[in-house]
């Protein structure tokens, strides 16, 4: 897997240039769409996740490593044929993670509804049930090229278990350091 990334320098609204946490910062992995990238990419954004440090509690990372696993495997799945290539790409924020997969399939996605005599077709509604018992969500977003992005972001911290505890949706829009970039 090919990668790209590191952390950035950015303006805070008073005062100079503040440093991120060493942890915080994009990185994009591409592989070929075959069956071996699937491990290749849980594997891959673990090592990123420890290398850099990252506070991440072990619940959440199991459902971030379960989620890239599943997007993986369905761009693998169902893609390969117009899209050969495959980006996963991680952006982590002082409190929050997003992992997407992209392809140049133009077909967008919805999150099934279960059918429990089915062998398949259910890892997009697991993706969503992951995401949103973490207190994150997910989304399908088309690229300029006419391929997609789907996503899921988690807080690196989990919900406070209780009645009171309500899912919150993290200020995540784009997984880009460009706001620019389609």
């Amino acid at each position: 897997m090919e990668h790209e990334g590191g952390n950035r320098t950015v303006e805070p609204r008073e005062g100079g240039p503040t440093r991120h946490p060493s942890y915080e910062g994009v990185w994009r992995f591409t592989a070929a769409a075959v069956d071996v990238s699937v491990p290749q990419a849980r594997h891959a954004v673990r090592d990123l996740l420890v290398r850099q440090g990252v506070p991440l509690h072990d619940e959440i990372m199991d459902g971030l490593l379960l989620i890239v696993s599943e997007l993986v495997t369905n761009a693998v799945r169902h893609a390969a044929l117009l899209s050969p290539e495959i980006a996963v790409e991680v952006a982590i924020g002082p409190e929050w993670i997003r992992v997407s997969v992209e392809d140049n399939h133009p077909y967008r996605p919805k999150a099934l509804e279960a059918d429990w005599g089915q062998t398949g077709g259910r890892g997009l509604l697991l993706v969503r049930e992951i995401a949103q018992e973490a207190g994150g969500t997910c989304d399908v977003e088309h690229t300029a090229s006419g391929g997609k992005i789907i996503w899921a972001a988690l807080p690196l911290a989990p919900m406070a278990p209780g009645p009171g505890a309500v899912p919150h949706e993290p200020v995540v829009t784009s997984p880009r350091t460009d706001p620019s970039a389609p």
